[in-house]
């Protein structure tokens, strides 16, 4: 007689955890910390990118205001 399926669901669900659990699968920690390795990395790559955009839109903007200031009213940056 088959049940509810949100049951069966679960049931199917819980027995296959513990399965899992029972047959010794410990490899979930080593992907979590290279998981983590990775992240760091990407976000050391970002911010190190990120870095450079800002130095780069800094000097293009002390750039124009130097043009600014130095412009005078027949001349061109």
């Amino acid at each position: 007689m088959p049940g509810h399926p949100a049951v069966d669901f679960l049931v199917t669900f819980v027995r296959g955890r513990i399965q899992r659990a029972r047959s010794g699968e410990l490899d979930r920690g080593a992907s979590a910390v290279e998981w983590v390795i990775i992240s760091a990395v990407v976000v050391a790559i970002v911010g190190v990118v990120a870095a450079i955009i800002n130095m780069a839109l800094r000097n293009g903007a002390d750039k124009v205001s130097d043009c600014i200031d130095g412009a005078d009213a027949d001349g061109t940056c």
